[in-house]
Order: structure tokens, then sequence, then C-alpha cells
């Protein structure tokens, strides 16, 4: 989750509204990838970890885990659910400034935070970084939401839901030139005192065509491997909403 001032008071509520996602489905699917490049057990950094769950899910399944992301406020919470006894190391990093203390046998990055990197030069500058930290032969796999996505099913839509536990309004706007979807999120919470909260954010993606993906990949030094829609490993095509990409490291960049 790469925004700057994104996930702050809205950390507190992510978990609850974010329920939704089938972290079970996407965590054995991603084991499953793991497995078929022969990553059976080691270490692998979750970047864009948010809360957590899949960092947790994957440790569950064998893997030393190191989780990144840029928010503090939703780190707190990934280190309330581990405990003092925890042994995933979070690190509070903006993934365009990644600094591990040496290399992992793969990268993941799931939920769209690779879309929260605006500008191609940075996306060229995480790509290039995760490069740098991976073993020889390790694996970069990563999942964005499509322009069509952002052009058909989020841009210009207001999603609402009301709950028990609160409510919350969902605005999205999609700039078709800058490739930009922004979201502008309202929450109502109710407290233990049965007031409301409100919490307001405003966050940025943009959406990116694969071929342009591939070429900043390559220019980072590592190997495009492939893309496929997400779960179901069909090539995608322009209805596709999510899409999964892998890549490895075959060189460091400058050797």
């Amino acid at each position: 989750m790469e925004n700057r001032t994104a996930y702050q008071g809205f950390a507190e509520v992510y978990d609850l509204f974010m329920d939704n996602v089938p972290y079970e489905e996407w965590g054995a699917a991603i084991v499953q990838i793991l497995k078929e490049y022969g990553i059976l057990e080691g270490l692998i950094l979750d970047l864009g970890c948010g809360t957590g769950k899949m960092t947790r899910l994957l440790q569950r399944a064998g893997y030393d885990m190191i989780g990144a992301d840029v928010s503090e406020e939703m780190l707190g919470i990934a280190r309330e659910w581990e405990g003092e006894d925890s042994s995933i190391l979070y690190l509070n990093q903006d993934m365009r400034e990644l600094e591990l203390y040496g290399t992992v046998k793969a990268v993941i990055s799931i939920c769209d935070s690779i879309n929260y990197i605006l500008e191609e030069e940075e996306l060229l500058d995480v790509f290039s970084l995760v490069n740098n930290y991976l073993d020889p032969g390790g694996i970069f796999l990563f999942d964005l939401n499509t322009l069509y996505k952002y052009r058909e099913i989020l841009g210009e839509q207001t999603i609402c839901e009301n709950r028990k536990e609160g409510s919350f309004i969902w605005e999205n706007y999609y700039d078709g030139e800058t490739q930009i979807n922004e979201y502008d999120l309202t929450f109502f919470i109710r407290e233990e005192d049965n007031r409301y909260c409100k919490y307001e954010e405003t966050h940025l993606q943009r959406g990116y065509e694969s071929d342009r993906i591939k070429e900043l990949i390559e220019l980072s030094g590592l190997e495009w491997v492939g893309c496929f829609e997400a779960f179901s490993k069909k090539a995608p095509d322009e209805t596709s909403e999510r899409i999964y990409i892998i890549a490895r490291e075959c060189k460091k960049k400058g050797a």
C-alpha cells in the first residue's frame, strides 16, 4: 500500500471492509506458483503487506516472512495480530526505497499494491530494487488492476455499503489521459459508546498496459516469465480485471 498519505485512519477499519477478499484462495494460488518454481521454503518478502493477512498465510504454509509497508498504522495492526512472539519481520518502508539485510527467494505483492506507483520511473526503481534483493533465479509475483477495470468497472462509480459496524462511501474518478483512478473514501464507524467516527482518505492508483510493464521489467534486469488472468492462469483478454505477472531474477542490473 504505497500512497504516502494513504491508510492512516483507514488502517483501523481496513480489515473490516476487506473481508470479501478471498485471502485463503489467493494464498493457496500463490503457494502453488511458488512450488512450481521450486520455492518450497525459505525467506519471502511480502511487498505492500498491509495488515499482514497474506504474510501470515504464507508463514503458515512454511515460509519465513518479511512484510514491508509504507503505512506504520497498517503495520501496527499486523504486529498486534502476531503478538510479541512473532517470527515475521515487519519493515516500515516505501517500496520505492526498499532496503533489506540480504536477498530473498521470492517477492510477492498483491491487492494491487503496485498500482499505487504512479510514475513509470518510480515503477522501474521498484522493479530494480526487487531484482537487487532476489536470490539468483528468485521469483517476483505481483498483481495489477487492469486499465479495463479502472475505465469500465470503477471509473465514475460510487459504491456504498451499510453494516452494523459502520458504513462506507467509495467514490471513483478515472482520468483516461493519466490512467489514474482517484478513490475518495468516507467511513462512518460505530464506536463503543455508539457514536460514529468519520474517516476520510483519498487514494490514487494507476493502470498500466501489460506490454509496458514487460518493458520495465526487462529494463530492471529481471526476466519476464509471463502474465495471466488472476487465479485462472488463462491469457488475459480485454475484459480481464486483475492480472498476475511473474518475473525472475536472471542478472543484476548493470552486470
